[in-house]
């Protein structure tokens, strides 16, 4: 017998479409892999199609808060293998690492499950607006997927290090234990296969949501940085191609008006590049501020377990190594956007108004002209740039500082040994 047609809408409505990103014409977007990859395996963090069903988002949030008790539990359980070995700094800091990214991942992953939403408007707003496309600039494209290499290898040195988890329950096999994947003290024993296999698994689980959404949102928020950058050098080269091409013309009757018409249009393309960019400030802001402010205490604990026995602790070494590269990768890219947006007034002030205003005969429109390149200047006297909190700008001293506190951290770690 065949499904009734009612049946059949209700098993299609709580079918899951997770959101894939489209072009202006309709044609899906083109997605790096880390970013297919984050859309693919961590379901808590990216956001399901505009049009689903109830029954999917009721679904979807089922799920989240499931995923939720999950990463307590293994807060938990984390946090007790802690307090077991207080006395231990080397068994301490063996599993202090996992339970720091477990933490920030918790904050930063379900912050970004409560606006999904909000998450998934911004993206199809970058893609409707600001995204680069390689048919339409494949020069500008290009440099953007130069700029973006760190990130794509940071995401490989993510995906070793989870690698390296696959290795323990071979071990498990080869010497006859039953250990976890991370360093836990359950109030049970956790060893009895009824209980082994399905804990093994949830530790997989939490492995893989949390190592996409280190790789994923790292990229996700590249692109985002990466794509707006080149809009606004866009930006530059469309206002000295139409101020010379106004110039060639040798025309002085309505020079000085056509200039500030293209000039207003400008303007408001910078406008709208601007509202963007503290549109994505506000999405991403607090999770920046999160992972900047447990990247010292992390990179100290990292460092010193790899620092301590590096032959015996090679994934705290690729770990460390991955968590490293995101800083830098970060902070090189929130700098080049700075340094993009800080010569912003610069360029208004040197798109050759002035030698409008000399080949015109209406002084009325010479100043008009020139009291709207003075706004312009103003309007970009500060440049644009990523914080956390507003507490710090996304940059490579940010970047550095963290590391030399890190590294302070370690000093003294060290000395107590």
């Amino acid at each position: 017998m065949g499904v009734r047609p009612g049946r059949r809408r209700a098993v299609m409505s709580i079918r899951f479409r997770r959101y894939r990103p489209r072009l202006p014409g309709g044609e899906l977007a083109p997605m790096p892999w880390p970013v297919s990859l984050y859309r693919i395996l961590n379901h808590i963090a990216w956001p399901l199609e505009a049009d689903s069903g109830r029954w999917s988002v009721l679904l979807d949030r089922v799920l989240i808060f499931v995923g939720f008790l999950v990463f307590c539990e293994h807060n938990e359980v984390d946090f007790h293998y802690l307090m077991a070995n207080r006395q231990d700094m080397d068994n301490l800091l063996t599993g202090m690492p996992t339970y720091l990214i477990l933490v920030e991942m918790q904050i930063r992953c379900y912050q970004l499950a409560w606006h999904k939403d909000r998450f998934r408007a911004l993206l199809q707003r970058f893609y409707a607006e600001i995204y680069v496309s390689e048919e339409a600039m494949p020069q500008m494209f290009a440099g953007i997927q130069r700029q973006m290499l760190p990130t794509r290898l940071n995401s490989t040195v993510y995906l070793l290090a989870l690698f390296n988890f696959f290795l323990v329950p071979v071990t498990n096999v080869i010497y006859h234990r039953r250990e976890m994947l991370y360093k836990q003290v359950y109030p049970f024993d956790n060893t009895q296969l009824q209980y082994f296999i399905p804990l093994l698994g949830l530790n997989f689980w939490v492995g893989f949501v949390i190592t996409s959404m280190l790789f994923g949102e790292l990229n996700v928020l590249g692109e985002l940085m990466m794509h707006l950058n080149a809009r606004y050098v866009q930006l530059g080269q469309d206002l000295r191609r139409s101020a010379h091409r106004l110039l060639e013309g040798r025309g002085t009757a309505n020079i000085a008006t056509s200039y500030r018409l293209l000039l207003t249009h400008i303007l408001r393309r910078n406008a709208a590049l601007r509202d963007f960019g503290q549109r994505m400030e506000e999405e991403f802001s607090f999770r920046i501020f999160v992972m900047f402010a447990f990247s010292a205490g992390l990179l100290c604990a990292l460092f010193f377990k790899a620092f301590t026995n590096p032959w015996g602790n090679v994934a705290y070494i690729v770990w460390f190594l991955a968590k490293f590269m995101e800083l830098l990768a970060l902070g090189m890219l929130g700098s080049i956007l700075l340094n993009t947006t800080d010569e912003l007034g610069m360029m208004y002030y040197t798109s050759d108004w002035e030698q409008v205003v000399h080949q015109s005969d209406n002084v009325t429109e010479n100043v008009r002209l020139m009291k709207l390149v003075s706004l312009a200047i103003e309007l970009n006297s500060r440049p644009f740039f990523m914080t956390g909190l507003k507490y710090f700008r996304v940059s490579l001293t940010t970047v550095l500082k963290i590391i030399q506190g890190a590294f302070s951290y370690f000093t003294f770690l060290n000395s107590m040994r």
